[in-house]
């Protein structure tokens, strides 16, 4: 939470960081410390007391704040991809394409997309009708747990989840593949060993992310929803929504050495 909240302070502070790359960055950061927020208190007040009670809109808000910004992640990561597609591929366009308008529009979408799209599971959720257990087998309320706990006939929703699930999470999935691929063919391109690594270097830290974010969110629906593997699948769920936030600020400001800089250049003044 701090490293994500010193992340957003610094974009804003320091005018070498006021480019397209950081600006989603900072919006990245703001989103990783709501998830935090989302999830991680309650999660400790039930290790720490004992208490795992929440109500039933209680556990509906929790799961649409979580999946909503999830989605938004998704597309946010998919544009900081196009970013560094431009940023390395389109060089001499850079500018005026990912200008500041741009940029605004493709961040307010995302957080757009992500919050109305998992309104349908919202409106669809609240139809439930709930009278049997009501102790869910999870770290926090997911979909999947909820949907298990309703009386109601459940095919139809599990259906349309499955279906919403994809319409929202593969076509900024694929557009961040199809960047990478652009960037990896671009940079092979450069004769020298040293062109190629100060090019790869303005993405690693990004790739990283990304890498982590949908390698743990792919497993989750690979991995079988058996017993013997329940706890291996809340595992993978409590990484990519708590540890992943939390990795992300040391791995951009770790691999980054602008962010070192503008971190450096911070201290000073405060001191």
């Amino acid at each position: 939470m701090a490293g994500n909240l010193l992340i957003i302070v610094l974009v804003i502070s320091e005018p070498q960081l006021h480019t397209p790359m950081y600006f989603f960055l900072c919006n990245l950061s703001c989103l990783d410390g709501y998830t935090v927020c989302t999830i991680l208190p309650k999660m400790l007040a039930c290790f720490l007391t004992g208490d795992g009670n929440i109500s039933l809109w209680g556990c509906i808000t929790q799961f649409y704040s979580c999946s909503s910004l999830t989605a938004t992640q998704c597309y946010l990561l998919a544009m900081m991809s196009y970013d560094r597609y431009l940023a390395i591929c389109k060089p001499l366009h850079y500018v005026s394409v990912m200008n500041t308008r741009l940029c605004i529009c493709l961040a307010t979408g995302s957080w757009i997309n992500g919050f109305i799209g998992m309104s349908v599971f919202l409106i669809l959720i609240s139809q439930l009708v709930f009278c049997g257990p009501k102790d869910i087998d999870h770290f926090f309320c997911e979909i999947a747990e909820i949907v298990k706990l309703s009386c109601s006939e459940t095919k139809t929703i599990e259906l349309v989840i499955t279906v919403f699930s994809s319409i929202f999470t593969l076509p900024p999935f694929i557009v961040t593949v199809a960047s990478y691929i652009f960037i990896i063919k671009n940079i092979m391109r450069i004769p020298s060993t040293t062109g190629k690594k100060k090019a790869f270097s303005t993405c690693s830290s990004h790739l990283i992310v990304v890498s982590i974010f949908y390698g743990t969110l792919v497993l989750i629906y690979v991995v079988p929803k058996t017993e013997k593997l329940r706890a291996l699948n809340k595992i993978l769920a409590v990484l990519y929504t708590v540890l992943t936030p939390l990795l992300n600020p040391m791995i951009y400001s770790l691999r980054n050495r602008e962010m070192k800089e503008a971190l450096r250049k911070f201290l000073k003044k405060c001191i």
